[in-house]
């Protein structure tokens, strides 16, 4: 790993930095010279960065689990509130800023599964089911992946 990644991810695993602009210039301070925000976005993207709450309750970006997809047994199941449907799609709510690690996972699972997508925010997760996939039989295998009581 070359050492702008090397210092990037040394960077998020602070969870102190809200902003790609708070990037761009940590490493510029730390001289990488030819940083820009479109670099830093690129990366984020390319290491699975998220933004999330840190302990501080702040929003920041962070890697999730040195980039590994979260899975059922984690204790992001515990962070899922609510889950309902209704013909087209299913709509998860989450605690605040856990979103896009549980859309993560969802989108691990996949096509295999009938989830043809997903798109996050802060607390809520619209699931698109792959075309032919019963709505009702996608939100019983959504529900057994958080073995929730909705």
């Amino acid at each position: 790993m070359d050492k702008l990644s090397e210092a990037f991810k040394a960077l998020l695993k602070e969870e102190k930095f809200g902003s790609q602009s708070e990037i761009v210039t940590a490493l510029q301070d730390q001289g990488f010279e030819n940083i820009n925000q479109s670099k830093v976005s690129r990366m984020l993207s390319k290491f699975g960065a998220v933004r999330t709450r840190n302990t501080k309750m702040e929003m920041v970006y962070q890697l999730p689990n040195e980039l590994g997809v979260p899975t059922t047994s984690s204790p992001l199941k515990n962070l899922v509130v609510d889950i309902d449907h209704n013909d087209l799609l299913i709509v998860v709510k989450t605690s605040p800023g856990a979103a896009q690690l549980i859309a993560r996972l969802l989108d691990s699972i996949g096509k295999s599964e009938g989830i043809l997508g997903t798109i996050a925010g802060d607390d809520t997760i619209f699931i698109t089911p792959t075309r032919g996939t019963d709505i009702d039989d996608l939100m019983q295998t959504v529900r057994t992946l958080f073995e929730s009581s909705f």
